[in-house]
């Protein structure tokens, strides 16, 4: 058993990471904060969880790093960024691991975070120390870990369908298109007009453009991938449901396919790159034949939906994924991470 204690589970994350603990078999969980619930219980907060025992006896408290590190082996934060790393220091200086849902330690360079953040990093000496949380291509290091960095949701959505291909040499790492829809979970529980029900609901938009603040992880996860530099076009969009993401990559191949012979032989390599990255994935779905990605299918669960086509009119790949912004995109994926890093069975408590 683990002692775990989440800061900021008030949140949609924070509510997700409470549920996904609660459930968990060999996690305890010890703390969790929230300044403006403080002193209420789990349950008075959550009355959804109010069957779980354990939410009528934890109260939701102020966050107090010096406590939390000696009440718990491993912290989640699922706090804004910028805040997230005030709490990190001081845990990580404790020895407590901590898996923070924020951006704070997503990238590598304080100058790109501020480039696209409007801020100084809080904590430029940690960077070097994060990983990156996605465990289908970080696996390893996620094992040795202090400091985990779970990727945001649309970046995860971007990133399991395009890593395999680009280190592949399937397609070319330039002219990179990524158009994402999203549900209003994703920005957060928070009252601001934009997200208000009579704003959202019958509308669809876009938002964050061109320069949405994802990129800065995207692209640098992506480069890494490619072995250069790379740029990508990124839209999102704000859709009427309460969660769930659906993304649709255009990918140029760096294979002809214009005649039959030639598409049944890319197709037949993008399906191998795709079964050896992924065939024995708990958490990645490649679809087959004609069935493709749907929100509704992954909602609630910590899987990833991939499929792709060929448009030999066009000459491109088109790569479509489907995930929860909540739980692969977040809370679950952290919970994976720390499945990983505990030495548990990868999948205890997200099946």
């Amino acid at each position: 058993m683990k002692n775990i204690a989440i800061v900021g589970a008030s949140g949609y994350s924070g509510e997700e990471l409470v549920r996904l603990l609660l459930n968990h078999p060999q996690a305890e969980l010890v703390a969790v904060t929230s300044r403006q619930s403080a002193g209420q219980t789990v349950a008075q907060v959550f009355p959804k969880f109010a069957n779980y025992p354990k939410s009528k006896l934890l109260r939701f408290s102020e966050p107090r790093a010096e406590l939390l590190a000696t009440q718990a082996d491993i912290v989640f934060l699922a706090l804004p960024h910028g805040v997230a790393a005030e709490y990190a220091v001081p845990l990580v200086q404790a020895g407590c691991v901590v898996i923070d849902l924020s951006a704070d330690f997503r990238l590598k360079s304080a100058a790109i975070y501020k480039e696209f953040y409007a801020h100084d990093h809080p904590a430029p000496e940690l960077l070097a120390k994060s990983v990156y949380g996605l465990p289908e291509v970080y696996r390893d290091q996620i094992k040795q870990a202090s400091l985990i960095a779970a990727p945001g949701c649309y970046p995860t959505s971007i990133l399991l369908p395009t890593i395999p291909l680009l280190k592949a040499g399937l397609v070319k790492s330039a002219g990179i298109i990524a158009d994402s829809l999203s549900g209003v979970s994703g920005a957060g529980r928070k009252a601001e007009v934009d997200y208000l029900f009579c704003e959202c609901n019958e509308s669809v938009r876009p938002y964050g453009l061109p320069k949405h603040r994802h990129l800065s992880e995207i692209e640098e996860q992506l480069s890494l991938a490619a072995g250069t530099n790379v740029v990508i076009q990124f839209t999102p969009h704000l859709i009427p449901v309460n969660r769930g993401i659906l993304t649709t990559l255009y990918l140029a191949p760096t294979e002809d396919f214009s005649d039959a012979a030639g598409a049944a032989k890319f197709g037949e390599k993008i399906a191998a790159c795709y079964a050896a990255a992924y065939g024995n994935e708990p958490f990645v779905r490649v679809l087959e034949g004609k069935a493709l990605p749907d929100t509704k299918n992954v909602v609630g669960t910590n899987v990833c939906e991939i499929a792709w086509r060929l448009d030999s009119r066009t000459g491109r790949l088109i790569v479509m994924s489907a995930e929860d912004n909540l739980v692969k995109g977040a809370s679950g994926q952290a919970v994976q991470s720390m499945n990983l890093l505990c030495g548990f069975p990868e999948t205890t408590g997200l099946v």
